[in-house]
C-alpha cells in the first residue's frame, strides 16, 4: 500500500511527518512565461527495506516537464538562539532541499520522499495541461501508484523583471571544489553555467572581481586569487589588462545576467584596508596592496586614480557602464562613517555617475549625504522607508532571523517566497543577498563539502551560505529555495503588471485583501494559502483586463 499524494510546492515533506492536508492540491496554474511547480508526495507503510522507485511524468507538455527527486540534507545549525516560533523545526536533523536529477530513491517503511515537477511552458499555447504521474518499480519499471495534476497556461506573458537582483557569486569556490585552475577552460565552463542557473532565476546582476573579493576572509588571511584585471607596475606607472573583464561580460551577457557590480576596492566591515591586488612582475606574481595596506594610503589612492578611469572607459567600450554599480565596503558599522567616507571619496570623482551601492544599516549614512544609495537589512528598512529614501534597496543575510523573510532551510516555504509581495508593498528596486554559491567556513578559513555541511561549520544558519549546491560533471543542483526565491520574483512581476493595467493603490488594495489587513515586513500571512489568493486574484484581473478571460 503506497500513500501517493500531488502537492503544493509550498509545503516541505520531511522523512519523518506526512505532510499537512491542506498541502494537497491538484489544480496549478501560470503564465505562458512562468515556472509551475508542484510537489509528488510518496509514503509506504509495509515497503520492503529499500523499495527501489522512480516517478515518471507523461503529458502533451513533453519535455517541458522535469521532476526531480527531492533529496533531504544535514542541517546542524537551523537558527540561531532567540529566534521567532515562524520556523518548520529548530533542531538538528534531515531537511528537505536539494532538488536531484538522480530520480531513483528508495522508500522504506514509514518515511516520506517528495519529488518536484516543474513545468516551464515557454512555446505551448493556453490551455489545460494534464500530467499523469507514475510512480514506477526503478528495477522492473512496474507501476505501483499513479495520480494526475493539471496545470493551466494562461494566456499572455509576465513582464520583464525590472528589480535588480544580485545573489553574490564566488567564482574562487568553484575553482576550490572541482579542483581547477582559477580561469582555466574547465574553470569558465563551470562559471557559464552557474551564472545561467542563477539568471534563469530571476538574478539578474553579477558580482564581478574585478580583484578577489574582500568578503567573509580572515583579518590577515586570503582567498584563493580571482583577479579579472591584469596589474603591472612599470617606472611608467600602472598598467592594466582587462582582457579576462571582457571575457567575464561576455559569458555573463551569454549567460543572461544584465547588471554588473565590481567587486568592493575596500576591505569588509569598515574599509581600513585595501583588498588583495596581484601584480605580474619579470620574477612572477606579487601582492602588492592588501590586509597591509591602509585604505587611504597615498601608495592605494595614486592607484585608484590610475585605474578608474581606465576601468571606466573600458566599461563603457563594453556598453555596460550604465548597468554598472560599484561597492565601496560591506557593512561597515556607524562608528566607521569617517573611514567609510574618506575611502568613498577616492573613488568616487572617478566613476562618472555609475551608483555605489553598498550593503549597511545605518540610516546616518544617509543622511550625512556621504551615502546615496544605502542597502538596508530587511529587518532596518523600515526605518528608510520612514525617511522618504528613495529607489530603496534592501538585503538578507545571518543577522535577519527574526520576524522578516529569508531562505534558511528551517523556515517555511510561505516565509521565503513573502520577499516578493513585500518588495512590491514597499517599492523596491534592488535587492542584495550574499550567499549564491558561498562553499567556505565562515571566514574563509577551509572549504567546506554542501552536500555534509549546509551551516559554513556551525555559523550560519543552514541555506544562507548557498542556494545552488555544485553537482556531478560540474553540473549545479538548485535547492528548493532558489526556485521559492523565483516565485517570489515571479509574484513580483504579475503585481507590477496589474500595477500597469490598472494603480498602485489598486493592487496595494488588493494585497491587503488577500493578507487579511496591512502587509508588512514582520506581520504577513505565516499560511501558504495566501499565495493561491493573491495569484488567483491577481491573474483573474489581469487576464479581464487584457480582453484575455480563459476558459477551459
Amino acid at each position: 500500500m503506497i500513500d501517493f499524494r500531488i502537492l503544493s510546492p509550498m509545503e516541505k515533506v520531511f522523512l519523518d511527518t506526512a505532510p499537512a492536508a491542506d498541502a494537497r492540491q491538484t489544480r496549478f496554474e501560470g503564465f505562458q512565461n512562468e515556472c509551475v511547480s508542484f510537489q509528488a508526495a510518496v509514503m509506504s507503510d509495509d515497503a520492503p527495506a529499500r523499495l527501489p522507485v522512480m516517478l515518471r511524468a507523461q503529458s502533451p507538455l513533453g519535455s517541458r516537464v522535469r521532476v526531480r527527486s527531492v533529496r533531504s540534507v544535514p542541517v546542524t545549525l537551523a537558527t540561531l538562539p532567540g529566534a521567532d516560533d515562524n520556523y518548520l523545526r529548530k533542531t538538528p536533523g534531515l531537511y528537505p532541499d536539494l532538488l536531484s536529477d538522480r530520480l531513483r530513491t528508495h522508500l522504506q517503511a514509514g518515511l516520506w520522499h517528495a519529488f518536484w515537477v516543474e513545468v516551464t511552458p515557454e512555446g505551448a499555447a493556453a490551455g489545460d495541461y494534464e500530467i499523469q504521474l507514475q510512480l514506477l518499480h526503478a528495477d522492473t519499471g512496474e507501476v505501483l501508484s499513479q495520480a494526475s495534476a493539471c496545470v493551466r497556461i494562461l494566456p499572455g506573458f509576465l513582464p520583464e523583471q525590472t528589480l535588480r537582483r544580485t545573489s553574490w557569486f564566488h567564482s574562487d569556490c568553484l575553482a576550490q571544489y572541482y579542483r581547477v585552475p582559477v580561469f582555466s577552460a574547465e574553470h569558465w565552463q563551470l562559471i557559464e553555467r552557474f551564472m545561467a542557473v542563477a539568471a534563469r532565476r530571476g538574478v539578474n546582476m553579477i558580482l564581478t572581481p574585478l580583484f578577489t573579493p574582500p568578503l567573509d576572509t580572515a583579518v590577515g588571511g586570503e582567498r584563493p586569487t580571482v583577479q579579472l584585471v591584469g596589474v603591472r607596475q612599470s617606472p611608467e606607472g600602472w598598467q592594466f589588462d582587462f582582457s579576462l573583464l571582457r571575457r567575464w561580460v561576455a559569458a555573463a551577457r551569454r549567460a543572461g545576467m544584465e547588471y554588473f557590480e565590481m567587486s568592493h576596492l575596500f576591505t569588509q566591515w569598515g574599509a581600513l584596508h585595501a583588498p588583495k591586488i596581484m601584480a605580474d612582475t619579470d620574477a612572477g606574481p606579487v601582492r602588492v596592496f592588501g590586509w597591509e595596506t591602509a585604505a587611504c594610503s597615498p601608495e592605494y589612492a595614486g592607484f585608484l586614480r590610475a585605474l578608474l578611469p581606465q576601468l571606466m572607459d573600458e566599461l563603457r567600450a563594453l556598453g555596460i557602464a550604465d548597468h554598472t554599480y560599484f561597492h565601496i565596503s560591506d557593512e561597515p558599522c556607524e562608528f566607521m562613517l569617517e573611514d567609510y567616507a574618506a575611502a568613498r571619496a577616492l573613488v568616487a570623482p572617478y566613476v562618472d555617475g555609475c551608483p555605489i551601492i553598498d550593503a549597511l544599516s545605518s540610516l546616518k549614512f544617509y543622511a550625512s549625504g556621504i551615502v546615496k544609495k544605502p542597502i538596508p537589512g530587511i529587518n532596518h528598512l523600515q526605518e528608510f522607508v520612514d525617511a522618504g529614501v528613495p529607489g530603496l534597496w534592501t538585503y538578507y543575510c545571518v543577522s535577519q532571523y527574526k520576524a522578516v523573510s529569508n531562505l534558511f532551510m528551517a523556515m517555511p516555504a510561505a516565509r521565503t517566497r513573502m520577499l516578493g509581495a513585500q518588495l512590491y508593498k514597499y517599492d523596491i528596486e534592488g535587492f542584495l543577498q550574499w550567499g549564491y554559491n558561498f562553499y567556505n567556513s565562515q571566514y574563509s578559513l577551509y572549504p567546506i563539502d554542501p552536500y555534509a555541511v549546509t551551516d559554513a561549520d556551525g555559523v550560519f544558519p543552514a541555506g544562507d551560505a548557498f542556494q545552488v549546491y555544485p553537482g556531478a560533471n560540474g553540473e549545479p543542483e538548485e535547492s528548493i529555495r532558489l526556485l521559492l526565491c523565483h516565485m517570489a520574483m515571479q509574484d513580483l512581476r504579475a503585481l507590477r503588471w496589474l500595477e500597469s493595467l490598472t494603480s498602485r493603490a489598486h493592487v496595494l488594495s488588493l494585497l491587503s485583501d488577500c493578507a487579511g489587513g496591512p502587509l508588512t515586513l514582520v506581520d504577513y500571512p505565516r499560511s501558504a494559502d495566501f499565495f493561491a489568493r493573491l495569484r488567483a486574484a491577481v491573474n483573474r484581473e489581469i487576464l479581464e483586463r487584457k480582453g484575455l478571460a480563459f476558459h477551459s
